[in-house]
C-alpha cells in the first residue's frame, strides 16, 4: 500500500460515519486483529476458489465480460434517454417515479411515503443504495423502525455493527460470534433466539427464519434496492439466495425501491448478459436461487404483490462521476464483490477500514467519486491498494480499477496542499534552469555543502516524501565543471 501525499489524508484524521479514521490509521488497527484476519482469509479464499471454478465452465466468459462492459458503457453514454424511457414505462405500469439529487432528498422522499401509510415499521431487502444514504438512521429519526431481512444484514443490525463486505456483510463474524449476537439481541428486536442455540449453521438459519417470519407477515411496507432496471419495460430485478427478498417484494401492500441511476439497462436482451455474469462472479452459482422481477404495481394488473409501488431514482454524486471520462467506469459495477475476494489489502485490513458502505477495490474508486476527495478519509482511499491488478482480472464488467486508482491519486494530489508546494518548487526550478549563471552558483554551493546534506527532510510537505525515499547524494563536483576539467 502506498501512503497518501502530504495534504491528502494526513494531519488530524477525519472520522467517517463508522467513527473510524482515514484508511492508513484504520488499517493499521484492523490488521492487528488476528481473529478478523482469520475470518476474512477463510471466507475470501473459499469464495474466490468457487468463483474460479464456476467461471471456467463457460468457454465464452471473456466474450460475456466484454459484452457486459459494452452494454454498460453504451447505457452510461445515453443515460438520460434510458432513464426517461424507464420512468415512462414504470408510470405506465402503475408505479410512481421520484428523483432524488442526494441522500437527504432520497431519505425525505422515503420517510414521507412511509409516514403517509401510517406505519411505523418496514421490512427491507439488502440494499447498498439505502446503506449509502443512511436510510435506516433517517427513518429511525422519523419514528420508523427498519428491519433488515437478509441473514447477513440481520446479523450486522442485531450486532449494532456495520457491513464489511458487499456480498457477505457479516464476513468479519464467525459462527460463535453470530450465536452470541442472536442470543443477546434477538429478544430486543422481536422473537428471541431459541433456548440452547448452538453455532450450527442450520440452527442459526432456523433461528433467523423464525425471527423474521413474524415480521414478513406483519409488515405493510417493504423497502428494496434493485440489481437492474430494464428501461424498455420498466421492470426491476432483485437477485438473492435466501428468499427473504421475495417475501419483502410480494407481501407488503406498499413497496418502495431506492435505486442508483446507473443500474438501468436498455433491454431484456441486455439483462440476459448480466444474469449470467453476476451469479458466477458473486456466489459462484450458475444462476441465483431467487430472481424476482416486477413492473409497476399489482393495482394496475389486479394481481398479487404490492398495491402501491414507488421508485426513487438516486443520483447522490453519480452525475458528477459520469462527467469523469476515466472515473466513470466505476459506474459499470454490478456489486458482485469479486474484486474484494482477491484483494490482498482487503483480506488483511477488512471492510470497515474503508470508512464506507463500499469497501475493497471498488469502494476505493467509487466512494471518493460519489463523496469527493475533500475529506481525509476519501482522499486516502485511492492509496488503499498495491495496484497488483487482481481486481481488474476478475471484474465481470472489466472495470480497470488500477487505472482509476492512479487517476484519483492524481486528483487528490491536484487538490491537496502538497501539490501547491510542488508547483511552486517546479516554478522555481524552471526559472533556475533558464538562468545558467544562477544554476552554476547553486551547483557550486551545493557541492561545497554536501557534507551538511541530511538523510531525511525534517519538516514540511517534503517530509512524507523523504520518509519513504532516500535523498540523492550531491556529487563532489557539478557535471559541467567535471566536463570542462576532464575534456578540456
Amino acid at each position: 500500500m502506498s501512503a497518501p501525499p502530504t495534504g491528502a489524508g494526513t494531519g488530524t484524521p477525519t472520522t467517517t460515519h463508522l467513527g473510524m479514521p482515514a484508511f492508513p490509521e484504520a488499517a493499521r488497527e484492523s490488521t492487528r486483529d488476528e481473529r478478523l484476519r482469520a475470518n476474512l482469509r477463510r471466507a475470501t479464499h473459499t469464495i474466490r476458489d468457487k468463483r474460479a471454478r464456476a467461471v471456467t465452465e463457460l468457454a465464452d466468459w471473456e466474450r460475456l465480460r466484454q459484452a457486459g462492459k459494452a452494454i454498460k458503457d453504451h447505457t452510461l453514454r445515453h443515460l438520460d434517454r434510458y432513464l426517461e424511457q424507464l420512468e415512462a414505462a414504470v408510470t405506465a405500469a402503475g408505479g410512481t417515479v421520484h428523483w432524488a439529487a442526494d441522500a437527504e432528498e432520497a431519505n425525505r422522499i422515503v420517510a414521507d411515503l412511509v409516514k403517509a401509510t401510517g406505519e411505523t415499521e418496514v421490512v427491507k431487502v439488502k440494499s447498498m443504495a439505502t446503506q449509502e444514504i443512511g436510510l435506516n438512521e433517517a427513518l429511525e429519526a422519523e419514528g420508523v423502525r427498519a428491519y433488515e431481512t437478509d441473514l447477513a444484514e440481520l446479523i450486522v443490525q442485531l450486532g449494532h455493527d456495520r457491513p464489511s463486505h458487499i456480498l457477505v456483510p457479516a464476513i468479519h463474524r464467525n459462527r460463535g460470534e453470530i450465536r452470541d449476537i442472536f442470543r443477546a439481541e434477538m429478544g430486543e428486536w422481536g422473537r428471541p433466539a431459541p433456548e440452547g442455540l448452538s453455532d450450527s449453521p442450520a440452527e442459526l438459519a432456523e433461528a433467523a427464519r423464525l425471527h423474521l417470519r413474524e415480521k414478513f407477515l406483519r409488515a405493510k411496507v417493504g423497502i428494496s434496492g434493485a440489481n437492474f432496471m430494464v428501461a424498455e419495460s420498466g421492470t426491476l430485478v432483485v437477485v438473492e439466495s435466501e428468499g427473504n427478498g421475495r417475501m419483502c417484494l410480494t407481501l407488503p401492500e406498499t413497496l418502495i425501491s431506492v435505486v442508483g441511476i446507473e443500474k438501468v439497462v436498455p433491454t431484456w436482451r441486455d439483462l440476459e448478459v448480466f444474469l449470467q455474469l453476476l451469479p458466477r462472479s458473486s456466489t459462484a452459482e450458475r444462476m441465483n436461487p431467487y430472481t424476482s422481477l416486477w413492473s409497476g404495481s399489482s393495482a394496475a394488473a389486479d394481481g398479487d404483490g404490492p398495491r402501491e409501488f414507488h421508485l426513487v431514482l438516486l443520483d447522490n454524486g453519480r452525475t458528477d462521476t459520469l462527467a469523469d471520462e476515466v472515473g466513470r467506469q466505476a459506474l459499470r459495477c454490478i456489486r458482485c464483490s469479486a474484486c474484494l475476494n482477491v484483494c490482498p489489502v482487503y483480506e488483511r485490513a477488512g471492510g470497515h477500514a474503508y470508512g464506507s458502505v463500499y469497501p475493497g477495490p471498488i469502494g476505493a474508486i467509487l466512494s471518493p467519486q460519489l463523496r469527493g476527495v475533500g475529506s481525509a478519509v476519501d482522499a486516502s482511499l485511492p492509496y488503499a491498494s498495491s495496484l497488483c491488478g487482481a481486481c481488474y482480472e476478475v471484474c465481470p464488467v472489466a472495470i480497470d480499477i488500477p487505472e482509476v486508482l492512479v487517476h484519483l491519486r492524481e486528483r487528490v494530489a491536484e487538490e491537496g496542499e502538497g501539490h501547491r508546494a510542488e508547483r511552486a518548487a517546479m516554478k522555481a526550478a524552471t526559472w533556475l534552469f533558464d538562468h545558467p549563471a544562477a544554476l552554476g552558483a547553486v551547483e557550486r554551493a551545493g557541492a561545497k555543502a554536501r557534507g551538511l546534506m541530511p538523510k531525511r527532510l525534517p519538516v514540511g510537505p517534503a517530509k512524507a516524501w523523504s520518509d519513504s525515499r532516500d535523498l540523492p547524494e550531491l556529487p563532489a563536483e557539478p557535471f559541467r565543471y567535471w566536463w570542462r576539467r576532464t575534456r578540456g
